[in-house]
């Protein structure tokens, strides 16, 4: 692809817990042959770390990413074979950043999952980092905003933050599975909230089994 005519999804990882998560949608863009430009928190590198026993660095985004996406929900390394794609990673303080600016082409932006702190950070329009900047851009341009939120309890403050990007146009998707398609282990539970996701954004996958009527049972009165 020219790199001229080069608009990725830009998928942000915040620090909360739910790097599984990212991994499905970041598997599924690329399977989907769809540029993806990465942007990881500096609290998510942490929780990388915690979730999967292995670092995200700078210096070695390449290679962590590749040993990130091939391992499974459950934690078995190599569940996935290698996904050949386009990704350019930018460093969370990198705030030259193609993303940080709204003439940087960009289909739109994907934070999954998002910290009750990234989403007040989007909210109020703070830009602390580059995933948050990167989010400005993206709703000042009005391009799609999904913001895949990871914490329970919520408080009051943190859904008047989400009603707020609701009201900016953003898409807020909270990280709740659905049981009816039938999953039987941790990765499809995974990849039902990933699936939806994607569908937020109209980018095809085969993530999980829709709902169909015929097949599924049928609503009682």
């Amino acid at each position: 692809m020219n790199s001229s005519q080069r608009r990725p999804w830009i998928v942000g990882v915040s620090g909360a817990s739910g790097t599984p998560y990212a991994a499905a949608v970041l598997r599924a863009l690329l399977r989907a042959g769809e540029p993806v430009d990465l942007v990881v928190s500096r609290a998510a590198r942490l929780t990388v770390l915690d979730e999967t026993g292995h670092p995200f660095r700078d210096a070695h985004a390449s290679a962590d990413l590749h040993r990130w996406l091939a391992r499974g929900a459950d934690g078995t390394p190599d569940a996935y074979d290698p996904v050949a794609g386009d990704v350019r990673h930018w460093a969370a303080g990198d705030f030259a950043a193609g993303p940080s600016s709204g003439s940087y082409p960009a289909q739109g932006m994907l934070i999954i999952p998002a910290s009750t702190a990234c989403v007040a950070g989007v909210a109020l329009g703070l830009s602390k980092d580059l995933l948050q900047r990167t989010a400005s851009v993206t709703l000042k341009e009005r391009r799609p905003l999904l913001v895949a939120v990871r914490e329970t309890p919520l408080t009051g403050q943190t859904l008047r933050h989400l009603v707020a990007l609701d009201d900016a146009g953003a898409v807020v998707l909270p990280t709740s599975p659905a049981f009816y398609a039938g999953a039987r282990h941790i990765q499809d539970l995974v990849d039902f909230v990933a699936g939806r996701a994607l569908d937020t954004m109209g980018i095809p996958h085969t993530l999980y089994r829709r709902w169909d009527p015929s097949k599924n049972g049928s609503v009682k009165p």
